[in-house]
């Protein structure tokens, strides 16, 4: 009996080897069929949605003999009517049986600057439709596409079950058929092992097919004054330029009026310190005049090295000649 439980649990762990060695192998395989697709806003516009390049509307994604594929889009959009857009988006995601997986929101209505961010979860069977509804919901900006082929790590993980599930039974028919003790517990502890692995596997298959079946598209909107100029001609350019220009100086005039109505509790403040400033620097001056400079008498400049002058007339020292 020692020798039959012996050999079968060789027989398994070669099994398992050989099942790790293709594991890693169809990993290799998965992480090199990874296609990438972004596409130009303009080009997006022009072709008047968000359809899909890498799945055609009407494509069946998950036959059992179709490739299995993991499907990812992020949108970006933006609209000057925010809750019009919301809603056409929430719309989309109920018309297509899809679910919220994340959802915030920011932003005000007064200030015109509100944002939302979803992660939507979607049927892959209905993931080009909803890229075309939920693109047609705002002004598209930016659509980026991402499909993993995950065939090879779906078979590998189908395989891992499969033979940790005969595994399960042949040892479940040993332990029934156990004559000692030890025998027995020497089989519960390798069905012990192959439950842990076995439930580790189907846990990561439930994850993969969850993947699978569902694609994951993250949309962000942003509300906005004006749209994104989107001429292609130097006219529509010029004009476009000039519409952009003219709402920058708009909202700047705003963003001004809006400053001054937000501080005027502290203007009012400011106005009234500069006048008690000025009123009491008037009260200090009236108080303590400036003493007045005193006028210099004026004199003639004294002449240095001139005889003295004399008012009389000089002495007559001549004398009478008789």
């Amino acid at each position: 009996m020692k020798r039959r439980i012996s050999r079968l649990a060789a027989t398994l762990l070669a099994a398992a080897l050989l099942a790790g060695c293709g594991a890693s192998g169809g990993s290799t395989n998965s992480s090199a069929a990874t296609y990438e697709m972004s596409s130009d806003a303009a080009m997006a516009q022009e072709a008047g949605g968000a359809e899909s390049a890498l799945l055609p509307e009407g494509t069946n994604a998950t036959t059992e003999t179709a490739q299995k594929m993991i499907y990812r889009a992020n949108l970006s959009l933006e609209s000057t009517d925010f809750d019009t857009a919301r809603d056409t988006l929430l719309a989309a995601v109920d018309a297509n049986d899809a679910w919220l997986e994340y959802s915030h929101l920011s932003g005000s209505a007064d200030d015109h600057d509100r944002r939302a961010s979803y992660t939507v979860r979607v049927p892959a069977d209905n993931y080009s439709t909803f890229l075309a509804q939920a693109g047609e919901s705002g002004n598209l900006l930016n659509l980026e596409e991402n499909a993993e082929n995950v065939t090879s790590d779906y078979i590998d993980l189908q395989a891992r079950i499969d033979s940790l599930e005969n595994q399960r039974d042949r040892l479940n028919e040993l332990a029934a058929g156990a004559e000692t003790t030890a025998d027995l517990l020497e089989i519960e502890s390798q069905l012990s092992d192959v439950q842990y692995q076995l439930e580790s596997y189907t846990q990561q298959m439930r994850a993969l097919s969850g993947q699978i079946t569902y694609s994951t598209v993250d949309i962000s909107l942003r509300e906005v004054a004006s749209l994104t100029p989107s001429g292609t001609t130097f006219p529509e350019r010029l004009t476009d330029a000039f519409r952009g220009g003219w709402n920058g100086f708009v909202l700047c005039v705003q963003g001004i009026v809006l400053v001054v109505v937000y501080l005027w509790p502290l203007l009012i403040i400011a106005v009234l310190a500069v006048i008690v400033i000025r009123v009491l620097a008037r009260r200090h001056r009236a108080r303590h005049p400036r003493p007045s400079k005193p006028t210099a008498p004026s004199s003639s400049p004294a002449s240095y090295g001139a005889p003295p002058t004399s008012s009389e007339p000089p002495a007559d020292d001549t004398k009478p000649k008789y």
